[in-house]
């Protein structure tokens, strides 16, 4: 397979994993596609803070709606579009680190379909936090700030990855995973992270979504020694919402 047809195909199986957009190819699917997908992380993440910003600016701009009505549509947006699937991992890393002590039980608690306390009150905070923290953006940033924030949040994913293991035996993410490669993470690293230094005190929010990461790389490290797809996706959440709240403090 040619370079640049292995990225088409690389770029459709990261499309295909976190979207529900719908993704037609008359290539047959290669499973290596998933491998390689790690590098157009914060391009997806790109594509969905376009989403975001499209319904907030109908919301507010065209239909003059509240900023805090148009909050809530752009989230309820990306939570249709990504199917819940950033949210989901959230909401199982807080069952299972709030609800165990041992690597057997949180891995086994994470795996459970079914949501605890834990997870039902993580998830209540952080999607208020976030629907909040945005509608209290300057308006003339809302729109920039979603798409820098989804694809930093994306690259905050990579880095948790980088030198660590999968720690399951199995599960939905372990393909992506298996052989994600250091120069493809490091690439989606940079690439979510780069488009912070485009927000008014880009240096400070990008620390803040570094030091973010690192925090849920040193609890997923001493409790797994390694992670999973929910500790992915739950990093993504804290990284996104650490992000938006660090733009908010600085331009307090």
């Amino acid at each position: 397979m040619s370079g640049l047809r292995r990225e088409l195909a690389a770029w459709r199986a990261a499309l295909m994993f976190f979207t529900r957009w719908p993704v037609r190819s008359n290539t047959p699917w290669d499973p290596r596609s998933l491998e390689h997908a790690v590098a157009w992380f914060p391009l997806v993440g790109a594509l969905v803070g376009i989403l975001a910003a499209l319904v907030w600016w109908l919301a507010v701009v065209v239909l003059n709606l509240p900023p805090l009505i148009g909050s809530g549509l752009s989230l309820a947006a990306t939570v249709l579009f990504t199917g819940a699937f950033h949210e989901d991992g959230w909401s199982d890393m807080c069952d299972g680190f709030g609800g165990a002590h041992t690597k057997e039980r949180t891995l086994e608690i994470m795996k459970d379909s079914r949501v605890g306390a834990f997870g039902v009150v993580g998830l209540v905070l952080m999607l208020g936090l976030k629907w909040i923290a945005v509608a209290s953006l300057p308006l003339d940033r809302v729109m920039v700030a979603l798409v820098v924030m989804h694809m930093a949040s994306r690259g905050a994913s990579c880095l948790l990855m980088l030198g660590l293991r999968y720690a399951a035996e199995e599960g939905k993410a372990k393909p992506l995973a298996t052989n994600p490669g250091r120069g493809r993470l490091s690439w989606a690293i940079f690439t979510g992270f780069a488009p912070l230094l485009l927000l008014p005190g880009g240096p400070v929010v990008a620390l803040t979504v570094f030091a973010a990461t690192l925090f849920m790389r040193a609890i997923v490290k001493k409790r797994l020694d390694g992670y999973t797809g929910d500790c992915l996706g739950a990093t993504q959440q804290f990284a996104e919402l650490a992000g938006y709240l660090a733009l908010l403090a600085w331009m307090s």
